[in-house]
């Protein structure tokens, strides 16, 4: 199908990927975005945010470096907070809550922009190597397709793995499949791979939540920018998230269904990420907390759909359904979709060059959760 070669071939439209292949196009490399579904491009898998302690640093050094993840966040954004204000400036971490559709379409629209930028939907199941460097990749549809250097950007994809309590099925994220067959290849080629998990929390009717039970979160009277572009400008108008708490009754109900939980009943055996525990591991390591803080926040402008922040768990539905009715403002709530656990597999960045190039196949890049970090 591809006769011609490319510079670059990205695998996996996520964070990593969209900037991976808009940072080789707008250089002037002839690049090819490869990914399972062109109507995910730049969708954001897990909270509807970008930035906070730590990671917000990273988006402004992105946008330093010529890249568009603080553009696309400044555009999209619903509402912008300084973190850490009461510490010195060394500290202050600027996030945004972002509008989730309009984040990943005006991702979308950015990398159709770029003339030299081509994109494909498809599974990438191999790569074509020969004697220790790459040669492009080969898909599930049966396409071989060259270039002179590959970026993989897998996520949570590759031979991913969902849990629901006692349920469990393949899939890179909700709704949609995993990616087989590179893992396979990569540990043929001398990889070591691992096996993370992370988790997600449920997302809930708005309309089903009593907004006076909570304390309302604004954003910052003189929201900033993510970009130091002129090409955008700060919030006129903000939606304000809201916090509300758990309790030692939900506590209670959340133990009780500990021996259905995958992290406690030896199905899931992965690590999981450091900073961002589940409900269950936050009141099983801190068993002395009697409440833990919960973040309700907005998808979007247009969207009656709630990320419940800090309440990420893989309980069974039933018992997420239960305990959530218990906290407050929370007494009638409707779920959209419940919370679940995904292991996965990643690459130790060990066998990474400071390029994130390979150190086993020339012209081989990994970028992003493949290698082993939280996202």
């Amino acid at each position: 199908m591809y006769s011609e070669e490319y510079d670059v071939i990205v695998v996996g439209g996520g964070h990593a990927g969209c900037e991976a292949a808009a940072a080789a196009a707008n250089l002037g490399s002839r690049t090819l975005l490869v990914t399972m579904n062109l109507q995910t491009i730049g969708q954001m898998s897990c909270n509807p945010a970008m930035g906070g302690v730590a990671k917000g640093q990273i988006v402004r050094e992105i946008d330093a470096l010529g890249g568009m993840s603080g553009i696309i966040t400044d555009k999209t954004m619903i509402q912008f907070r300084m973190l850490n204000r009461s510490k010195g400036p060394a500290m202050w971490s600027p996030r945004a809550q972002s509008d989730r559709m309009r984040f990943a379409e005006e991702w979308r629209l950015t990398l159709e922009r770029i003339p030299i930028l081509d994109f494909y939907q498809d599974m990438v199941t191999g790569l074509i190597v020969d004697k220790n460097r790459v040669l492009g990749v080969r898909t599930s549809l049966g396409s071989e397709i060259k270039s002179k250097s590959v970026v993989l950007t897998n996520g949570t994809f590759l031979n991913g793995l969902i849990h629901i309590g006692e349920k469990q099925f393949g899939g890179g994220r909700a709704g949609e499949r995993a990616a087989k067959g590179i893992t396979e290849e990569l540990v043929s080629l001398g990889f070591e791979a691992g096996r993370m998990k992370t988790g997600t929390p449920p997302r809930v009717d708005g309309r089903s939540l009593d907004y006076s039970k909570m304390e309302e979160q604004p954003g910052d009277e003189m929201p900033e920018k993510f970009s130091f572009s002129w090409e955008t400008r700060p919030l006129e108008k903000q939606r304000s998230c809201h916090i509300t708490y758990t309790s030692a009754e939900v506590h209670d109900v959340l133990r009780k269904g500990f021996d259905r939980s995958p992290m406690f009943n030896g199905q899931i055996q992965s690590t999981g990420p450091r900073y961002c525990p589940s409900i269950e591991d936050k009141i099983n390591r801190f068993a002395d907390k009697d409440r833990h803080q919960i973040f309700v926040e907005p998808e979007g402008w247009n969207t009656v759909e709630v990320y419940v922040n800090g309440f990420s768990t893989s309980l069974p539905d039933e018992i997420q359904s239960k305990a959530l009715r218990m906290v407050p403002g929370f007494e009638n709530v409707k779920i959209f979709r419940p919370g679940y656990a995904i292991e996965y597999d990643y690459f130790p960045p060990t066998q990474l060059k400071y390029t994130l190039e390979t150190k086993l196949v020339e012209g081989l890049y990994f970028a992003g959760q493949i290698n082993g970090t939280t996202g």
